[in-house]
């Protein structure tokens, strides 16, 4: 009762001022699957063989997410006549690739004028996370990926009265670097996208894009496979050996899969196991698994569509710091995410986590706060995954045998657009290793300087938990910050948003 008596002296968010009725909310749940819409929609991929006998490579990649499939494909590209070899625990697309919720961002890393390590390189980042996303528009309609990709861009939203002076400082910023936006006020804003909570936008034409997820999974598999790229599912990597210093034996990947036990010998290994603990152990701390949260509508009717406008179909996120980001598909369903943000203590990542109703709840409420016009629909699906997040909240990358081994994780939930540049990152590296001199890429801050490693436990967990509470705090508080969150900022730690 303490808690909820703090909680009252504070401020109410708009969705604690706006709630809808609870039969409201109960309509809306009832009959819900528990499932990724993203993956049922996608339907099932031919199943790949697993690894059941002893082979090498020239490239190895361990993880069949949106990391190892582009590392691969592109290795590919780069040198055809090289033999590339895939190996996934499960099945390609099964983990966050195919569950997010398909915003494709052109932003490469917190958009931040304080923290360490991230303003000297946000002129060079801005750029080149144009140039990562026109990359990817090209290489969709190169390789014919059917992955429903759309050019639409991103909105970003006050739904709080404090979060207009930062879409207005956000504004200003945009017009000195040259940025394309649209600043909408209350009224214009609303005019575009018709919900009651809208204080201001921020429209951005060109940072970002909409994809659907799991199609996008399958579809850079079938290009891989075309390539030559040899894949393997239900082929799990169990351990690593690394060289011996000075030699030019192979990298050494030990799987078990359910053909049996079996090694690939590779020159060189890129590792995209996201968030998953990494094979190398001195990377071991630097990621956490956060679990985020995602709700489907039925198919909206033209009336309902109408009654809300967004005919841009842009990509839509709140300022709040636990945020909410949502967009239609090409089915014209909503998939509403974000807000919860739950880490689990000992970073374990497990099905049993995927499942809260509490959050669901919660996520509907909130939805139907955002879009009072949806009273009456029914949601299909809701889901979860695991997002993979370092102290620094975005991308970092690593490496071990000289640079033989390249290692990149930390995506922050971002890993949609990020997971492409950071394909090229790695690659890039292993050029380094044969003499090559650096590309602007290889030479940025993020990519050389790892983040710090959180903590071991249970102090791992009382900082996230504490991080939380004073992300909802400030939330409560016109956006004021507490000296914790001050803190991690200069520090260039903690949580972007």
């Amino acid at each position: 009762m303490a808690r909820f008596a703090g909680m009252a002296r504070l401020q109410q968010t708009v969705f604690e001022r706006n709630v809808p009725a609870r039969s409201v909310v109960d309509h809306a749940l009832g009959g819900t699957r528990h499932a990724v819409f993203w993956q049922d929609d996608a339907g099932t991929d031919d199943i790949r063989p697993a690894l059941s006998a002893p082979t090498r490579a020239d490239v190895a990649v361990v993880g069949g997410g949106y990391t190892g499939l582009w590392s691969a494909v592109r290795a590919k590209q780069r040198h055809p006549g090289a033999r590339v070899v895939l190996v996934e625990a499960r099945a390609v697309g099964w983990a966050a690739s195919g569950r997010n919720g398909g915003l494709c961002m052109a932003s490469l890393a917190p958009d931040r004028e304080s923290g360490r390590g991230r303003s000297d390189d946000s002129g060079s980042l801005t750029r080149l996370g144009q140039e990562n996303l026109a990359a990817m528009e090209s290489a969709v309609g190169e390789l014919g990926l059917a992955c429903q990709w759309e050019r639409t861009g991103l909105v970003d939203l006050a739904i709080e009265p404090h979060q207009v002076d930062l879409l207005r400082y956000a504004a200003a910023r945009a017009t000195r670097d040259g940025v394309p936006h649209t600043y909408l006020d209350r009224a214009k804003m609303r005019a575009e996208i018709a919900s009651p909570i809208y204080e201001a936008g921020l429209v951005r034409p060109d940072a970002g894009a909409l994809v659907h997820p799991a199609r996008l999974a399958a579809e850079l598999a079938r290009a891989a496979s075309e390539l030559g790229v040899e894949i393997f599912e239900q082929t799990r990597v169990t351990r690593l050996t690394l060289p011996g210093r000075g030699t030019n034996s192979d990298v050494v990947l030990w799987t078990t899969s359910p053909a049996g036990e079996a090694t690939v010998r590779a020159d060189r290994v890129i590792l995209g196991t996201s968030v998953f603990p990494s094979l190398l152990r001195r990377y071991s701390r630097h990621t956490l698994p956060v679990y985020d949260y995602a709700l489907a509508t039925e198919p909206l009717s033209a009336e309902l569509l109408g009654a809300i406008g967004w005919r841009g179909r842009q990509g839509l996120t709140d300022l709040a710091n636990r945020s909410h980001y949502y967009r239609l598909t090409a089915d014209n369903r909503m998939v509403f995410s974000g807000h919860d943000a739950v880490y689990h203590p000992g970073g374990r990542v497990s099905r049993a986590y995927e499942n809260r109703p509490e959050t669901f709840r919660r996520l509907t409420e909130h939805l139907l706060t955002t879009f009072p016009q949806l009273e009456g629909i029914r949601l299909t699906h809701r889901w979860s995954g695991a997002i993979d997040v370092s102290t620094r909240s975005c991308a970092f990358f690593g490496q071990a045998a000289g640079g033989r081994v390249q290692h990149a994780a930390g995506f922050a939930g971002h890993g949609v657009a990020t997971s492409h540049f950071a394909a090229h990152v790695m690659l890039d590296r292993f050029d380094v290793v044969d003499g090559a001199p650096d590309t602007e890429r290889t030479a940025l801050p993020m990519v050389r300087r790892p983040p710090v490693p959180f903590p071991p436990e249970p102090v791992a967990t009382a900082g996230i938990r504490a991080t939380h509470w004073s992300l909802d705090r400030a939330d409560h508080q016109s956006g004021r910050r507490n000296l914790l969150l001050r803190s991690l900022s200069r520090f260039g730690l903690g949580p972007d948003s």
